[in-house]
């Protein structure tokens, strides 16, 4: 693609304006259009950011010759279908996390991108942040020595609305797909696939998943500990655990701009790296986004589409352990 890369947004909410604002200070990207379900709200959006191409649905959205690649922002239960939908029309797609709900929906959301030959990712936009790049480099350079074990939690203590897309099943709410997926991600990035996954959970009375503790272990050992919560607060940490040293993520490590790094002897006194991000850090998973489509691949290796799938995968397990199926799956 030559020139600017042009963007659409397909949804209007929380997440589709912060994309925006990122989007912003992605060089080489132009806002071009956003989708809605009425026209009120689509051109609310677009005066709030300046987008000057906007429809009234998500089908005129994805029908729209102007636009090269589609952001997709909806709740979890409407991943598949707007990512389809825009597939179909020829649209390269970023997809908010969650993937989707379920491994089969993923696996034909891929299955349709390499059919047509399209880019395709999940935005699961923390593995594009200056500390996560950082924390793939001080591994892959033996700093800490072999990855042994991982701890992560993401909790929070959200306010009772059995309504809402955290506890509404319908929306596919619960810890799981909403804040879980960023700690499974984490220990998938640095420990692959698992082959043990084990975990417990409290379903609440609105049958979604309040809080969860998880163990995930693969083939050679390596262990993750990981705990989500959207009814409890937890504290916001991860430490990757190595045979010669640690890496430890402090505070939202998620969306973190600083890490420490420390070796087996305790004596030794930790290295602090200081890692910021412009904006609100959405503009560094565009960056790479646009960046693959320069470059005229149909994935992105930092985050490839068959992992997207074994995350799902992973979490499938961890529902069915749990009793746990939405609405949405029949």
């Amino acid at each position: 693609m030559a020139g600017k890369i042009r963007w659409g947004i397909l949804g209007t909410g929380s997440i589709a304006g912060k994309f925006a604002e990122g989007l912003s200070l992605a060089q080489g990207a132009e806002l071009l259009a956003v989708g809605s379900r009425t026209q009120a709200t689509a051109d609310a959006f677009a005066d709030r950011f300046g987008i000057p191409r906007r429809h009234a649905t998500y089908e005129a959205l994805a029908a729209d010759n102007q636009v090269d690649i589609v952001y997709v922002s909806t709740p979890h239960p409407f991943h598949k279908a707007n990512t389809l939908l825009c597939l179909e029309a020829g649209k390269a797609v970023l997809c908010e996390k969650p993937f989707a709900m379920s491994a089969a929906q993923a696996r034909e959301m891929v299955a349709l991108a390499r059919r047509k030959k399209l880019f395709l990712m999940e935005a699961m936009w923390m593995r594009f942040l200056p500390a996560m790049v950082k924390v793939r480099e001080l591994i892959a350079a033996g700093r800490i020595g072999a990855v042994q074990m991982i701890s992560a939690d993401f909790g929070f203590r959200g306010p009772w609305n059995p309504q809402s897309r955290l506890l509404n099943a319908e929306l596919g709410g619960g810890s799981l797909l909403d804040v879980g997926v960023y700690p499974i991600s984490l220990a998938s990035m640095i420990l692959g696939r698992f082959s043990r996954v084990m975990g417990l959970s409290r379903i609440g009375s609105t049958g979604v998943d309040e809080q969860a503790a998880i163990v995930l272990g693969n083939d050679q050992g390596q262990l993750a500990s990981l705990t989500c919560a959207v009814r409890t607060a937890s504290p916001h940490e991860a430490c990757i655990m190595g045979e010669e040293g640690m890496i430890r993520l402090p505070g939202a490590w998620w969306h973190g701009t600083t890490l420490t790094v420390s070796s087996a002897d305790r004596n030794a006194p930790a290295e602090r790296m200081d890692l910021p991000y412009p904006g609100n850090g959405l503009c560094c998973e565009a960056v790479e986004v646009m960046k693959c489509l320069a470059a005229g691949a149909a994935e992105c290796p930092v985050m490839p589409l068959d992992e997207s799938v074994t995350i799902m995968e992973t979490m499938d397990q961890l529902r069915e352990q749990w009793g746990l199926k939405y609405p949405i799956e029949g």
